[in-house]
């Protein structure tokens, strides 16, 4: 859930994914333009799910489970690469954030994990998982990114708080606090550019994170070998987040 287009960090751990031999299921947005963008995108795989979902609706995201069970019977996985917020808001200080905005953003970005993890929880058996993104803007202020921060705060402690209610059902959930990659939605932060020249100066290894190393990581969190991790934020960002100065 959540590729945009070629450059989204959730289309990088598609490709990962397929080439393990992975069968796939996808949502897009409930638009022409971007059910016509997801289809060239997969049609080499003809996946046999490719459904609309506005996550801000649970009929929704009752449906495209609804056709995930009845086309596949189980989910072992489900990759959450999802967010939004207006761009008039994110041009703001966070000071001048309005409610519905607010709101808005909060739904979209967060909630959404929770939503779309209790439709898919009944399908998944024992040793299943769940892969969400997030940025290191939901620990420290980045500025400019301003209320994504706050809700990848709300995201990573979602994580913890489902990670604790999946438990019991052996299915594990985990984020991925992805260093800065140019995506449509890192097109909407001010100052994106600078951020990422800042990161490249300032990170251990000098540079910035490659889509295919996001994917990698989530491959991890989303197979056997990480059968022991849950609840947990894994930053793959260059060693960008233990750097004080």
């Amino acid at each position: 859930m959540g590729v945009a287009n070629e450059r989204s960090i959730a289309w990088s751990i598609t490709q990962a994914l397929w080439q393990e031999g992975a069968e796939l299921a996808f949502t897009h947005l409930p638009t022409p333009s971007s059910r016509r963008r997801i289809v060239r995108l997969v049609e080499p795989h003809q996946p046999p799910v490719v459904l609309p979902c506005d996550v801000q609706r649970d009929e929704d995201i009752a449906k495209v489970f609804a056709a995930v069970k009845e086309t596949y019977g189980r989910l072992d996985l489900l990759v959450h690469s999802i967010a939004f917020a207006p761009p008039q808001e994110l041009k703001k200080p966070y000071l001048e954030m309005s409610r519905q905005g607010w709101h808005l953003a909060m739904d979209i970005s967060a909630y959404s994990l929770v939503a779309v993890c209790r439709a898919a929880a009944p399908l998944m058996p024992p040793g299943s998982a769940v892969v969400t993104i997030s940025y290191l803007g939901g620990e420290r202020v980045i500025p400019g990114y301003n209320v994504m921060g706050v809700c990848k705060a709300a995201l990573e402690h979602s994580v913890r708080y489902l990670a604790w209610d999946l438990g019991d059902r052996q299915i594990r959930i985990n984020a991925i606090s992805a260093g800065p990659v140019r995506t449509l939605s890192s097109a909407g932060v001010a100052g994106f550019d600078q951020m990422l020249d800042h990161h490249v100066r300032k990170s251990c290894l000098h540079r910035s994170v490659k889509p295919d190393e996001l994917a990698r990581t989530a491959l991890y969190l989303l197979s056997d070998l990480s059968q022991g991790v849950t609840g947990e934020t894994i930053h793959v960002d260059c060693g960008f987040s233990v750097v004080g100065l």
